[in-house]
């Protein structure tokens, strides 16, 4: 079967490739680098040619509100216009879990912009709402500190591997529409401190966590419900521990998970 992949390239996207050509299917790895731009359409057309599945992994290279609303619903109306043309028989996209309770920020109105994209669409679909990467430590870390100081929310998370993400991905890529969004996430809840803190004190940084109940994330106010997933989710097997153990043998000297 044949199978694009749109962010091919990326952090998911590259998994996600490897994983289906391994399981034999034709794979398509799509991006600006590979002459297949889903913003400008150039190269879709070609791309989609007697392709069955279209998977939407991209992310918008600027998180800036115009920019980030302008990445996702061009790429969103291009990529839907060519998978009509196509006839793919499955649309997926990869989107986040609290898309719809985070609103204030410019990036989540963009994906729920996105998602409506694909809802409204026509085409058989199933959008896959994510919680964060455990490689999103790092920028969890470098958006919260002050003054030498991580200022987080005690609001829960339930992260999760990247390498998770791409297995669930691709499984639902070699199965039936579900014509809705469901949810996938990690195998533990615990305060946005408690694993922002372990993953630096694994690397031996040094900054201070402190936890404030007005801390924002990303400019956003969170409670307990903003980044966990709701009952139904799909949950993942990588524990954070086993995660950071493989992180640190793989490359102790590194420090930069996101």
């Amino acid at each position: 079967m044949k199978i694009v992949v749109i962010g091919g390239s990326g952090l998911i996207g590259s998994q996600l490739v490897t994983r289906l050509r391994a399981a034999g299917h034709e794979v398509v790895a799509a991006s600006p680098a590979t002459g297949i731009d889903a913003v400008t359409g150039e190269g879709l057309a070609e791309a989609l040619a007697d392709a069955e599945v279209l998977v939407d992994v991209a992310n918008s290279p600027s998180f800036e509100d115009a920019a980030v609303l302008a990445f996702f619903e061009a790429s969103g109306r291009n990529l839907v216009a060519a998978a009509h043309a196509a006839g793919i028989r499955h649309h997926v996209v990869l989107s986040v879990v609290g898309t719809d309770r985070m609103q204030q920020s410019g990036y989540f109105r963009a994906k729920l912009a996105q998602e409506r994209l694909i809802e409204s669409s026509g085409l058989p679909y199933t959008i896959v709402r994510a919680t964060q990467f455990f490689e999103f430590m790092g920028a969890i870390a470098a958006g919260g500190e002050h003054d030498g100081v991580v200022w987080l929310s005690p609001a829960a998370m339930q992260p999760m591997a990247s390498a998770d993400v791409a297995a669930a991905l691709a499984d639902v890529a070699l199965g039936d529409p579900a014509n809705a969004t469901i949810e996938i996430a990690g195998p533990e809840r615990a305060p946005l401190a408690e694993f922002v803190g372990t993953w630096l004190g694994e690397r031996g940084d040094p900054r201070p966590v402190a936890v404030d109940p007005s801390a924002a994330y990303f400019g956003m106010e969170i409670d307990d419900r903003s980044l966990t997933p709701g009952a139904g989710a799909r949950i993942m097997p990588t524990r954070f521990d086993d995660w950071l153990s493989g992180q640190i043998t793989a490359s102790p000297a590194q420090g930069k998970a996101a």
